[in-house]
Order: structure tokens, then sequence, then C-alpha cells
């Protein structure tokens, strides 16, 4: 009998050596030294528990793995994009794996990139999937996208397409009365060649009453960006503007041809349409750098040729030699 109760009391400090150390092992500090980001793949809980051993999140896989089974009523695990705290024990790995968000990734797309631009940034953003569809110019909302790990490309087009398609259409119900531009889409396109014009957020409203003010009266609207576009078929111009530029017969040339161009230039965001559909109070119809990266306005023909040998003098002074 004493024998017997020897053993059992053995066994009993065996199992229970066993249970702290199993605790111990649960609730321990892992390897992984700061906070890290990391792709789970998909597959089964080895596979998953090999792959974050190799990342240095846990110590042994086999004990992450044992601890999936034993636990495996709470869920399974997932594949996904997930930030793993420093130092996280299996327990604090086992819920991440089954409950945490997946990592937000972000994609900005700026105001006045134009189509190709977009698809560029679109096609090396890291970590989505698929190949970028065509996207027209003046499709895609500028602004900041949120995705996770292993999303499609056309998905976030069509999320962006969307998103412009929303803000116009919210927009125009909002424009005030006797606006030069009969469509939505005339809009956009007055609004993409504001975006281009200005980087001063202040500025934008008065610079799309300059535009409307010169559609009401019939003239040209005489915008660079626009010539610009023409010459480099869309793309970035890499170069100043030419003499030649400015007298090529082309759809988009707003010193040649009357009216709206064909189509958008860029995307504009949502202050430039906003800028076009709610513009300044103003009789202005010309407008020119001023040397601040702002411009100056003026109403008269004379008003505008001051601004404009203000602005040479700048240029001089700027390029004389020091």
């Amino acid at each position: 009998m004493r024998k017997a109760l020897t053993g059992l009391f053995v066994l009993v400090l065996l199992a229970a050596g066993g249970a702290w150390w199993a605790l111990e092992t649960w609730r321990a500090p892992g390897p992984l030294a700061e906070a890290t980001a990391i792709v789970v793949p998909r597959g089964s809980s080895q596979a998953i528990a090999a792959a974050l051993a190799e990342q240095g999140v846990v110590a042994d896989a086999r004990f992450l793995t044992a601890a999936a089974w034993i636990t495996r009523a709470e869920g399974p695990l997932r594949a996904g994009e997930y930030l793993f705290p420093a130092q996280g024990s299996l327990r604090q790995v086992l819920e991440v794996l089954r409950r945490a968000r997946p990592v937000q990734r972000r994609l900005t797309l700026p105001e006045g990139l134009t189509a190709k631009q977009m698809v560029a940034l679109i096609g090396a953003a890291p970590g989505m999937t698929g190949e970028t569809p065509a996207v027209a110019e003046g499709e895609l909302l500028p602004e900041t996208y949120s995705y996770q790990f292993g999303d499609n490309r056309a998905a976030l087009v069509r999320r962006a397409t969307q998103a412009m398609n929303t803000a116009l259409e919210r927009l125009w119900k909002d424009r005030v009365p006797n606006l030069p531009v009969a469509t939505p889409r005339e809009a956009l396109v007055l609004a993409s060649i504001v975006e281009r014009e200005t980087g001063q957020p202040e500025e934008r409203p008065r610079v799309a009453a300059v535009f409307l003010n010169r559609l009401k009266r019939g003239m040209p609207l005489q915008s660079d960006p626009t010539v610009a576009y023409a010459a480099a078929d869309g793309a970035a111009l890499d170069r100043p503007l030419s003499r030649a530029d400015l007298d090529r017969d082309h759809p988009f040339n707003t010193y040649r041809v009357r009216g709206l161009p064909p189509g958008p230039i860029a995307s504009p965001g949502e202050e430039s349409l906003k800028a076009v559909l709610r513009p300044a109070e103003t009789d202005d119809l010309y407008f020119v750098a001023d040397g601040t990266g702002g411009h100056a306005f003026g109403r008269t023909l004379e008003e505008h040729n001051r601004n404009v040998a203000r602005w040479r003098e700048i240029e001089r002074q700027r390029a004389a030699p020091k």
C-alpha cells in the first residue's frame, strides 16, 4: 500500500509539473523583438506554425501546433496579414490568428494625376493581386484607400470609380444656378483643369470662376495644362511648353479651340469639383503666377498685362547670375 501511494504521489507530482510547464509555456513571452506585420499563409495549423516559427514569432512550431489543437474549440487559424505583438505569448499569437483584424494597408491616389499615373501607382501597390484594368481619364477619385494583403487591384479601381461617381453626383446636386457647364461630365472636365492650374487650395474657387467667366463670354480658356496634356499624349510633360505646342492644332489645345476640351486632363479631387460647381463670385477673366506659388488675378486685359510684366520681372531676377 505504501509503495502504491508513493507511486500515485509521483504521478500526481509529474502531472502537476507537466501542467505547470504547459501553463508557463502558454504564458511565456515569445521571441519577437518588436511588433511586426506578418503574412500568414493558407494551410494547416502545422504549416502556419512552421511559417511563424521561421519569422521568429514563436520559438518552437510544435508548441504552437499543440496549443492550437488543444484550444481548437475556439476556432480555426486564419490566413492573412496580421500585426503580432512584441514578445507575444502562445496565447496572444493564437488570439491574433483567430480574432485580430487584418492589417489595413493604404494607397494614396493624389489629386491631379493622369489615368496613366494612377494605373502605375495601383500596379505598384505592394501586396495586391491581379492586373490593373484600363482606366479612363478622370474616372478615379483621388483619395487614400485602405486595402488588405491579397486584395484585387480591379476591386480597388471599382471602389475609386464609384467614389468619383458618388462625389460628382452629390456635388452636382448642390451646384449654384446658371453655370456654363451643362452636365456633370463637363464639370469633371473643367475641375480637372482647375486641379492642374493651382496647388493652392484657397485659390481653386477663384481659378474656377475665371474659366467659367471665360466660358460665359465665349473666350478660349487658354489653359497651359491642357496644352501640356496634348503635347505629352496624356503623360506628364517633362519640358517647358514651346510656341509650337501653343500653336498646335489639337482638340485639347484650349488656346486654339474654344470651349471645354473633349475630356478631363487629370483626376480632380473633391475640392476642385466643388470649386467648379460653387465658384467664387468675381469678374476676373485672367490670372498669372505671382512668384509666391499663387496667382495674380485680373478683370481686364490691361490689369492682366501688368501682372504678366511683374511675373516676367520676377523670372528675370531669378535667372540673373548671383
